[in-house]
């Protein structure tokens, strides 16, 4: 059920006579703001008056007695200079809301079409741990996968690994240096983790040292900026004092993470030559980034140790991501990795060439493209292919493979010159009828407001985070105080199980309520809340609806049967005012598949929980005053419990019987 385009396809029918431009005009349909109001108010009447040249009350008045909505709506009333205000029917609410009753999809139709709608989301690169920076891509794209597949469009998703680059090159390196066969034979991927950061932290080391002068002198220039811009301030006039203290502050700012950038330096430094061991490490290989790019590239060349390596490691480094991503309840029908498409790189290159798009330039093959500074290297002097080559091969098969009417990227922000310049060479590869998105999102951020990170500067390992949410949901579900109160008792295993589901959902729906653009601060106890806009919140909800059910004694098939007999009547507004809210689920989803943004459907699920809460305040279901209101709450309670675990489910959460 969506409602606001039955009331717009009403309105465009009314409005056909009187303009061209009905579809422009019926759009302008919004909830209310008020009660009071209505349920719905058009404003169409006064940019329609300019067009028209006549009072806009006139005009509003005029749609209404061409207005046929009689079945949906009491009779339309004119408000304030124009606005048109709609109530929903008690009876056709009632009868909308009763045909949910039975209905696994809560009134969401079904938009099926004839293609496919391809996703690729996650996307790690398997030889290194997952850290707090895959989580966004990862929640995001899979609740848009969850969200879309459920409106009916063939959804394809693609977890494009990062199997093939130098971060093989840096495990292999470390395994021939650093490893004992025996031990990494034994617990394989306690030990290839463990040789990745040995020699990541070796090269992290070297790249300090090498940039450490740079970045010093960067501190000194912007200091010097600083106060440069500090001593124009004091003699600027006054008229230029608001500019110029934009100027100190933009100066500060760029000297602020000059220092943060020697700070991050200095502790890699730090962290190895005043260690014993790792000093002696680093002496012993003091070309190690050099060494790992060459391991990385005899790999690449088809190097029969190298490979045998990476057919070794690569399923152990796909059991430790596996691990995780079944942890968080997210699967994927394809996993087609950079290492899939290494032999089609060069066709791609030579296919470039022979549409006139690549051309060499200094030894690399380029594509130019107009409205960008740099070209689009395509193959590097060296003979190696880059992200864009592997990037124009994943198009170019999952064309001949899907028949995507869209292809969605959830990739960060950061990428997104990198995805318009991939766009562009899309379209002049003949590949235009194709709706390509980027669904860029920002940063997770800790509390200071910085990109999350331990202490050594590292990201933050994604299992340590899942195990840091579970044991605070745990402390707020699990309290020893609350679960006096529960009978039967709550064993331990079900504890276990209510901390997983609600400390995991905790994070997903954190980061999903946030517009997938906008950086977030990551905040684990306002995240585990039960009060709040948490999904701890509406799955607790969810338990509540399922306590008053239980105590009914009560299932929905018997609830069908009561309404059957004593039919509807609202005997409140919060009884009015939950019935409304439980069908727009439709209409959030159709709005997520518009900009591509989960956090429409959390806002409504919000908004629900919310509802039903004013709704438990003010109608008691078990001392209802009639059986009719009784019917008619029990199949609100009902409802309310399956629209919330649909909508939890369409995000990738889970709910819990009680909590």
């Amino acid at each position: 059920m969506h409602l606001p385009n039955l009331l717009q396809d009403r309105f465009r029918n009314a409005l056909a006579s009187v303009t061209d431009r009905a579809d422009q005009y019926a759009a302008m349909i919004r909830p209310t703001a008020d009660p009071k109001h209505g349920d719905y108010q058009c404003n169409c009447a006064m940019p329609l008056s300019k067009e028209l040249g006549r009072n806009p009350r006139e005009v509003a008045s005029e749609l209404i007695e061409k207005l046929q909505i009689d079945d949906v709506c009491n009779p339309p009333q004119v408000a304030g200079p124009g606005f048109i205000n709609l109530t929903i029917k008690d009876d056709y609410l009632s009868r909308v809301t009763s045909g949910l009753l039975g209905d696994e999809r809560c009134g969401v139709s079904s938009q099926e079409g004839e293609q496919s709608i391809v996703i690729d989301f996650s996307s790690p690169n398997v030889a290194k741990p997952m850290h707090v920076g895959h989580i966004r891509s990862t929640v995001i794209g899979d609740a848009l996968a969850r969200c879309l597949r459920f409106l009916g469009h063939r959804v394809v998703t693609d977890n494009h690994l990062g199997d093939w680059g130098t971060q093989f090159g840096i495990i292999i390196y470390g395994y021939k240096h650093f490893g004992d066969a025996k031990i990494v034979d034994a617990n394989p991927v306690q030990e290839l983790s463990k040789l990745y950061r040995i020699v990541n932290q070796l090269i992290e080391y070297r790249k300090s040292k090498k940039s450490i002068d740079a970045l010093e002198r960067s501190v000194m220039d912007a200091e010097s900026a600083v106060q440069l811009a500090k001593d124009a301030l004091v003699n600027a006039e006054t008229s230029k004092q608001k500019s110029a203290k934009k100027t100190v502050s933009s100066a500060e700012r760029r000297c602020s993470g000059a220092i943060a950038a020697v700070e991050a330096a200095r502790l890699k430094i730090d962290a190895v030559e005043n260690d014993q061991v790792w000093s002696e490490r680093a002496s012993l290989h003091p070309r190690i980034d050099e060494a790992v790019l060459e391991e990385t590239a005899k790999l690449h060349q088809g190097d029969p140790e190298n490979l045998s390596l990476w057919e070794r490691f690569l399923p152990h480094c796909k059991d430790e991501i596996n691990r995780v991503y079944e942890r968080l309840d997210v699967t994927f029908d394809h996993t087609l990795g950079e290492s899939f498409y290494h032999s089609q790189l060069s066709g791609v290159v030579q296919k470039l060439r022979s549409e006139g798009l690549a051309q060499d330039s200094d030894g690399a093959v380029c594509v130019f493209l107009s409205g960008f500074d740099a070209p689009m290297i395509v193959q590097k002097q060296d003979g190696a292919f880059l992200y864009a080559t592997t990037d124009l091969a994943t198009l170019q098969y999952r064309l001949e493979q899907f028949d995507p009417a869209e292809i969605l990227y959830v990739v960060d922000t950061r990428q997104s010159e990198h995805f318009e310049k991939l766009f562009a060479v899309a379209d002049q590869f003949g590949l235009e009828h194709v709706k390509l998105v980027h669904v860029n999102f920002g940063t997770v951020l800790g509390e200071d407001g910085k990109p999350m990170k331990t202490r050594s500067g590292s990201l933050i390992g994604l299992e340590s985070l899942l195990d840091g949410a579970v044991e605070r949901a745990k402390k707020v579900v699990c309290d020893p105080e609350r679960l006096r109160t529960f009978d039967p008792p709550m064993e331990h295993a079900e504890q276990e199980m209510i901390a997983e589901a609600v400390g995991i959902g905790a994070i997903k729906f954190a980061d999903l309520s946030h517009h997938r653009t906008s950086d977030y601060r990551f905040n684990l106890e306002k995240m585990v809340a039960l009060d709040g806009n948490t999904s701890a919140y509406v799955q607790y909800s969810y338990a509540r609806t399922q306590k008053i059910l239980e105590n009914a004694k009560k299932a929905e098939s018997d609830i069908v049967k009561l309404i059957a007999k004593e039919g509807w009547v609202f005997s409140h507004p919060a009884e009015r005012n939950l019935a409304l809210m439980l069908m727009k689920l439709e209409e959030s989803l159709v709005g997520l598949h518009k900009d591509y943004a989960p956090n429409q459907l959390v806002d409504y699920l919000l908004e629900t929980a919310k509802t039903y809460s004013k709704f438990n305040e003010n109608c008691h279901v078990l001392r209802a005053e009639t059986p009719q209101i009784q019917a008619t709450r029990l199949a609100l309670v009902c409802l309310t419990g399956r629209v919330l675990q649909l909508g939890l489910h369409l995000l990738g959460i889970g709910v819990v019987p009680r909590m």
